[in-house]
């Protein structure tokens, strides 16, 4: 059976989609040079392998699995290794269909019935469009239940981390995490500025001023969205580190106000989106 790959060229860039894959970016190039951490098709095999993947409706770790919103107990499936949480939402874990594209542009489509991973119906659209010096995402959430439900919304881009990776973000603070890897205080940092490989981070920045500038031997690139917040990642022992914009602190919703902390409450009918951009400089 053929692997259902998607892709978009404008000049020298070139961005392949995997619908399937959880609406997933599989790889962002230009020319040769991979932008993102990208493979070629068929490959990868999941999600998490990928180049990025969309978060919906929440974003990160989902405490213990169970959460309480307007006055129910809901409950959700484990979804990641053996974590005692459920991470990054249901749209990366799910099929996306193609429901309109051009050679500059696709939209795909996920359409979420309840069940134990969430347990409200949900549509949720990606809209890609490539130029020769861009890539841009926006995500369109519909609420299709009765009530309303608590949203989040993000993207998990990887980047390569080559010779002299960079990364530069302004913000207000950073959220440490417990034992259990769930924020728990939020302290005063206003910059990262610094070599990915002198990093060790796996938190979530908050009051992101909306450009992050990511550089290395070989490209330059600027990160830009509508999201007030980033998930920062970078693992020492890998060969990647991500930079997520996201609309909420992780486990937002076990917080006493989720919604000052960027959690949605989208009533039926109602619709929220956000936007992701990445501007390209190759040196």
């Amino acid at each position: 059976m053929t692997t259902p790959v998607f892709e978009l060229h404008a000049g020298a860039l070139r961005l392949a989609l995997r619908p399937d894959l959880g609406g997933s970016i599989s790889g962002l190039w230009h020319r040769h040079l991979p932008l993102m951490r990208s493979a070629e098709p068929p490959a990868p095999q999941g999600a998490r392998q990928s180049a990025s993947f969309p978060l919906v409706p929440y974003s990160n770790r989902l405490g213990y699995r169970r959460f309480r919103w307007k006055g129910h107990d809901y409950t959700t499936e484990p979804n990641f290794d053996d974590s005692p949480h459920s991470l990054h939402g249901v749209g990366w874990r799910r099929p996306w269909e193609v429901v309109s594209s051009s050679p500059l542009d696709v939209v795909l489509r996920y359409r979420h019935q309840p069940d134990g991973d969430w347990p409200f119906a949900f549509e949720a659209r990606q809209y890609f469009t490539l130029t020769p010096e861009s890539m841009r995402v926006q995500m369109v959430f519909d609420n299709l239940a009765e009530v309303a439900q608590p949203v989040g919304l993000g993207w998990h881009p990887y980047f390569p981390k080559r010779a002299r990776s960079r990364l530069h973000i302004e913000c207000e603070g950073r959220w440490d995490s417990d034992a259990a890897q769930l924020p728990v205080r939020k302290v005063a940092q206003s910059v990262i500025d610094a070599d990915v490989q002198h990093l060790d981070y796996d938190h979530c920045f908050d009051g992101w001023r909306g450009v992050a500038r990511l550089r290395d031997e070989k490209m330059s690139l600027q990160l830009s969205s509508s999201l007030q917040r980033l998930v920062v990642y970078t693992p020492t022992q890998r060969d990647y580190y991500c930079v997520e914009p996201v609309s909420h602190v992780s486990n937002a919703i076990h917080m006493a106000d989720p919604l000052a902390h960027g959690l949605r409450s989208v009533a039926p009918g109602e619709s929220t989106e956000a936007w992701m951009q990445l501007d390209v400089a190759v040196l």
